[in-house]
Formats: C-alpha cells, structure tokens, sequence
C-alpha cells in the first residue's frame, strides 16, 4: 500500500498569486533598468545643452521649453547633467560588478569545493573584507591615489567580493553532494573540469541574481561617494556630485535636488525589482512562501 506522500514531497508550485508578483517584479524592474539604460545610450548621441557650459544668466530657471527640467546655479541645463549622469552610474555599476564576480565567484568555488583549511581560510578572509565597506575603502582609496571614479568603482567593487565569495560557495556546496558530480569526481575529472562543466552552470542563477542586487548597492554607494567628495570629480555630472551641490539650494530650489534624487531612485527600484523577479523565477520555493 503506497503512502500518501507528504508536505516535504509534494512538488513546488507557485500559486497565481505568486506568478503575478513575480511577473510585475519582472516586468516593472526590467521597464525601469531599461529606462535607465536609454537614458545613458541617447547621452551619447543626444543631449539638449553642453552638460558642463556655464551660464550664470539663466541659473535657477524653473522648467521651461528651452530647458524641460530647469537649470542649476550655475546655470547648467539639469536635464542634460541628468542623461550624462546615467552613464557613470551604469559605468560604476558595471565594472564594480564585475570586479566582485571576478574575484569573489572563483574563490566562492574554490572554498566550496576544497572544504578543510581552504575553505576556513577563504571564508575568514572573506569576512575581514566585509568588515570593510565601501566608504572607508574610498577613503584609503582617495588617500593614496586621489578621488576618481576609478578609485570609487574599485573600492565598491572590493567591498562586494564577499557576498558572491559567500553566494558562490553556498551553492557549490550544494552542487558538489550531487549525483552527478559524485560520478565526474569518481570518474577521475579534474577539479577545474568539474568547476567549469557542473559547478558554474548550477550558479549561474543565483549569480544574476547576486549581480542585480549588488548592482543596485553600486549605486547607491557611488551616489554616496560622489556627494561626499570620493567620487566622480567635477565637472564630470553625477547624481550624487548633483545633490552635492543643491544642498543649499533645498529650500529655495529643491528642484535641483528632486531630479537627480528621482533618478537614483528609478535606477535603485529598478535593479532591486528586477533581483526580486529573477529570485521568484529561479527559486519556487520564494513564490510559495509569499502565497
């Protein structure tokens, strides 16, 4: 007589109600990065006014025809400051990314699949970087080598390397209990064939979710640097160097403040909606738990 099978058995299906949320993360993140996205490519090809021309005779100007999102004190066309402004945040986002995938995913597998000392080692390096953020890294950074966008995406890119370090060895240690690497390893294939054959496809997932969280954490944390200094330096337009410089215009003109704020905003939500659509859509188990 077969038994009925339990909780733990029973197939993982996401209800309707999990599907629809899912499907609008999805979509509503992937509309707001791809707005930011065009926002950068038409930078390039397209912007109303020089970003960085100088025109004190039209400074704090409402939004008018001639300038559809006003002007700064400076008399700089915002909406152009604005497009420019997306291309060192797609820019920072991109290579600091990049930087923590390089070096956190293939130590990330490298611990997974060792285990023993190397792993502890790895791990406990691991967390002595995590006790460095980003801003104290940009300050070391800045020290030595001079506030730039290089110094920031690097310090960014480092302080992200532990959480695709800790990601990366999660899974593999999932991976590695398999049946089918059991059969590699019994078989007598090279660790590096097992890494690049089974391991890396299994994480790719959890991988691109990683990368669109962290990219989101990017930033924020170049807006934050550039509205402290550590940044992209002027002229160069930021949207954190952007607020940096409405301080002490809120009150008068919180226009110059609203517009580079409702940027980072789009671009944050966007990355995080779009992290939260791919984690639903690679993991089941999250849209049942939301039902």
């Amino acid at each position: 007589m077969s038994k009925r099978p339990t909780e733990q058995q029973k197939p993982v299906v996401p209800t309707r109600r999990a599907r629809h949320d899912m499907n609008f993360n999805l979509l509503a993140g992937s509309i707001l990065v791809g707005l930011v996205l065009l926002t950068a490519l038409i930078s390039f090809v397209w912007t109303p006014f020089d970003p960085v021309q100088i025109n004190s005779s039209v400074k704090l100007q409402g939004p008018s025809l001639e300038h559809l999102l006003g002007t700064d004190n400076l008399g700089r066309d915002l909406l152009s400051r604005i497009l420019v402004g997306a291309r060192i945040t797609l820019l920072v986002g991109i290579v600091s990314v990049g930087i923590a995938v390089l070096i956190g995913t293939p130590l990330g597998i490298w611990a997974g699949m060792k285990r023993g000392a190397v792993e502890e080692i790895t791990m406990r390096g691991a967390d002595i970087l995590l006790a460095f953020p980003a801003l104290l890294l940009a300050i070391m950074f800045a020290a030595i080598y001079g506030a730039s966008t290089i110094s920031a995406m690097a310090a960014i890119g480092l302080a992200s390397v532990p959480g695709f370090a800790r990601v990366a060895r999660a899974g593999t240690l999932q991976v590695m209990n398999s049946e089918y690497v059991l059969a590699a390893r019994a078989a007598s294939q090279k660790p590096l064939r097992i890494a690049r054959r089974h391991v890396l496809p299994n994480l790719a997932g959890i991988l691109i979710i990683q990368c669109s969280v962290t990219f989101a954490l990017a930033v924020l944390a170049e807006a934050a640097l550039s509205f402290l200094g550590l940044g992209t330096p002027p002229p160069v337009p930021s949207w954190g160097r952007m607020l940096q410089e409405s301080q002490q215009y809120w009150g008068t003109f919180p226009l110059m403040a609203i517009w580079p704020g409702v940027a980072i905003a789009v671009a944050v939500m966007g990355f995080n909606l779009l992290g939260d659509g791919l984690r639903d859509k690679f993991d089941p188990k999250v849209g049942r738990d939301r039902a």
